[in-house]
């Protein structure tokens, strides 16, 4: 078997995993899908658990992106959304989510616009945009799917009965998280986000001195940037808002268990005397107005059979496309928001997987979805791997998860983008979040199952 050298490096408050544990991925994984992917799969988990997480006490765990020195909230859930999947195995992982999400909650406390962060308040950030950003923030997109991510993650943590996520900090981010929500879905009226860097590609910066393309108020949550962190063409994301309405239904169940807990939440007031609504009424109230925004602006149905449009301005104007980045179109089923074999989904990924996406690209050694963060012609692996989770075939699952392993360009790890005609051309030697994703279809060809604490589809 073929040794590949380590990529990162061993953190001191990094994590070992169990080698029992280890030993059981390994003979399940090996049993559904061969020796390699087994082999894969547990050098990837114990790579991020070593070089990416930093376990710096109970309730307090920090999961760097890999080879950029920042936690991002939607990188950080899901480089642990394999772990997830074996916190019956070993409870002690349960806890070490439930500390990444402790961070969380004081992240969003800080700056619930922010999508990355620093692991302490030293000032370091990517760039010096405008409104410069606090000591603790490396990143200030706006991104719906940040918040997103975890809110989701709780929820599935919740159902194995797991509750190291609630921490006093857990309402109050909730709150601010609902109150950046209402606030966004009248972005022109009541937000005072802007977003503005400069000697940059157009697509790092927010055009409109920094406030967006225009939009009209329908019920979506506009969002400045996409989970590439690439500017929206236009303002309402329809990926990213389902999966915010798929991640508000937990909302109830998660208030529930921080009541249970000890912990309660204090409505406070809205303004003029009114009382703000509970958050759990809040949190329906969002769910419902995106889904009649996703039905009267968010669906295509004037050509052939309806399919899911990706990013729309509320007025008319529509954009079909997919992005490799998840929330994507083509990832809404492993998300929770739409079954697999849904006409209206299955229309979608057609779409998706053509030449009607211009990130669609197909070469000698691969085909797949890409991303305008990348060159044209590169193929990233994490759409594979989302390609495979929401596949209805597992003779298609396998297949793809033998084509990463060989278009790795000699690494054996997986990267950001590969072109799809030369794998030995690729962006980012290490990207974490992408490891996860094919450990993520390994286990799912497996039957490990991801806990969920609501299977039934959004739409």
């Amino acid at each position: 078997m073929t040794r590949f050298a380590t990529v990162g490096t061993p953190h001191p408050q990094g994590v070992e995993l169990a080698p029992d544990l280890l030993e059981k991925v390994t003979a399940r994984v090996r049993e559904a899908a061969g020796d390699d992917v087994a082999e894969a799969v547990v050098r990837f988990l114990d790579n991020t658990a070593r070089t990416t997480v930093r376990r710096r006490g109970r309730g307090d765990t920090f999961v760097m992106t890999g080879d950029i020195p920042a936690m991002w909230l939607r990188d950080s859930c899901a480089q642990l959304s394999p772990v997830l999947r074996l916190v019956s195995e070993d409870e002690t992982l349960g806890d070490l989510i439930g500390g990444l999400l402790a961070t969380h909650w004081r992240m969003i406390l800080i700056d619930p616009y922010a999508n990355a962060f620093n692991e302490e308040p030293n000032g370091k950030r990517w760039d010096d945009d405008e409104p410069a950003q606090g000591p603790w923030v490396w990143e200030r997109k706006f991104e719906i799917d940040s918040l997103a991510y975890p809110i989701d993650l709780a929820a599935r943590l919740l159902s194995t009965g797991n509750t190291s996520w609630i921490t006093a900090e857990t309402l109050p981010a909730l709150d601010a998280v609902l109150t950046v929500l209402e606030t966004e879905t009248a972005h022109e009226e009541r937000s005072e986000y802007f977003f503005r860097r400069t000697d940059c590609p157009a697509q790092d910066t927010l055009v409109r001195e920094g406030r967006g393309r225009l939009t009209t108020p329908c019920g979506l949550v506009w969002q400045g940037f996409r989970p590439s962190d690439d500017a929206c063409t236009l303002g309402f994301n329809i990926p990213g808002n389902l999966f915010m309405a798929s991640a508000l239904r937990t909302v109830p169940a998660l208030v529930e268990a921080c009541e249970k807990a000890g912990f309660r939440e204090e409505p406070g007031e809205q303004g003029e005397g009114v009382r703000r609504l509970p958050l759990s009424r809040r949190a329906e109230d969002l769910r419902e107005g995106i889904l009649k925004g996703v039905e009267a602006h968010g669906i295509m149905r004037d050509e052939g059979p309806a399919r899911l449009w990706y990013e729309v301005d509320g007025a008319g104007a529509s954009l079909f496309m997919d992005d490799a980045n998840v929330p994507s179109l083509l990832s809404l089923p492993y998300l929770g928001v739409i079954d697999a074999r849904d006409p209206l989904y299955l229309a979608t990924r057609a779409g998706v997987l053509s030449e009607e996406n211009p990130f669609y690209y197909e070469g000698a050694a691969l085909a797949g979805v890409g991303s305008p963060h990348t060159p044209e012609g590169y193929v990233w692996p994490i759409a594979k791997s989302v390609e495979g989770l929401t596949s209805t075939d597992i003779n298609e699952k396998r297949a793809i998860l033998e084509l990463l392993l060989a278009t790795t360009g000699g690494t054996g790890y997986m990267h950001e983008g590969v072109d799809c005609n030369d794998p030995a051309q690729f962006t980012r030697e290490w990207f974490s979040w992408s490891n996860a994703m094919f450990c993520e279809l390994a286990l799912d060809v497996a039957g490990v199952e991801r806990p969920a604490l609501i299977r039934e589809p959004l739409l």
